[in-house]
């Protein structure tokens, strides 16, 4: 027993080399770029400012003071106030943090489900991948969109129920890449070795393959909390997401719109830009982390 345990260690060690050469210097490709530096810098301000921002401004954000309502920037407030008096920046710090947890969340539902779902398919093949994969193809002509809404619709409460509404629904992209990933891993010499030292299916499919797929899997990853983001954004639009009086981009960006005929037309412009700089910045540097997979792959 000792023997074949220390047997799995050795193929742990020396047997996977993709994931611990792909950071090594001789398989490093090149840098995010100038574009993508920039946006995981405002991505890195952006989480910062949610998470604590809000907590140096000494403000209750549900407090009202109609006395101030649709009051323009100033030293004060430095995004004005809303129709009720409330102050917008810290609104827009709170929201942003509902809004970035809900895609953040979401996503990693949805990579979880697609993920082990993907690679469950890719490493057995044969019948089991072709039906599982019949069923992906069948969810898959559904739109997307009006499933997301009668599903937030008919479950419409707390935020746990959103996030995992969105993560329920936006699997099935994550688990047809990574099942594309496994059928090419599964083939490689590694796998072989510890199948011949009597591994498991589970100890193969969890140690070896998802490890190495890893790179496909983070930048899935980083466009999934966009497309979530987006998803919760609209929702939220609709006035079946975040409920009031919590705040998120998609409900302050609604609340604003109509605000905009009070001639309050600065109260749509944080919400907006928040909402566009991010999603964008993540796809940026969705963007750069694949490039730099494909130039590591060029170089193995």
């Amino acid at each position: 027993m000792r023997s074949s345990i220390h047997g799995f260690d050795m193929i742990d060690a020396a047997l996977t080399p993709a994931v611990e050469e792909a950071g090594s210097p001789r398989r490093r490709g090149r840098g995010l770029g100038g574009v993508a530096s920039a946006s995981l810098l405002w991505l890195t301000l952006v989480v910062l400012a949610c998470t604590f921002g809000s907590l140096a401004i000494h403000t209750n954000p549900n407090a009202t003071d109609v006395a101030a309502a649709f009051a323009p920037p100033s030293a004060r407030h430095w995004l004005g106030t809303d129709d009720l008096g409330r102050d917008e920046l810290l609104r827009v710090l709170i929201g942003g943090r509902v809004t970035i947890g809900v895609g953040a969340v979401a996503a990693a539902v949805a990579m979880l489900i697609g993920s082990v779902y993907g690679a469950f398919c890719g490493y057995y093949g044969g019948w089991i991948d072709a039906l599982l994969m019949r069923a992906v193809d069948v969810f898959m002509s559904v739109p997307t969109l009006f499933l997301l809404l009668f599903l937030a619709a008919m479950f419409h409460g707390n935020i746990v129920t959103l996030m995992l509404v969105i993560g329920v629904t936006s699997w099935l992209g994550p688990a047809r890449l990574v099942r594309g990933e496994i059928l090419s891993l599964k083939e490689r010499p590694y796998v072989e070795a510890a199948r011949s030292l009597g591994a498991t299916d589970a100890r193969i499919i969890f140690r070896h393959l998802i490890p190495n797929a890893f790179g496909t899997i983070a930048t899935t990853t980083t466009f999934m909390v966009a497309s979530a983001m987006l998803a919760e954004t609209a929702l939220s639009y609709l006035g079946i997401g975040v409920r009031a009086p919590t705040p998120s981009w998609g409900s302050l960006l609604s609340g604003a719109q109509s605000d905009i005929f009070a001639r309050a037309y600065w109260l749509i412009l944080p919400p907006g830009l928040a909402i566009l700089l991010t999603v964008a910045a993540l796809n940026f540097v969705g963007d750069a982390i694949r490039e730099r997979n494909n130039d590591v792959a060029g170089v193995m």
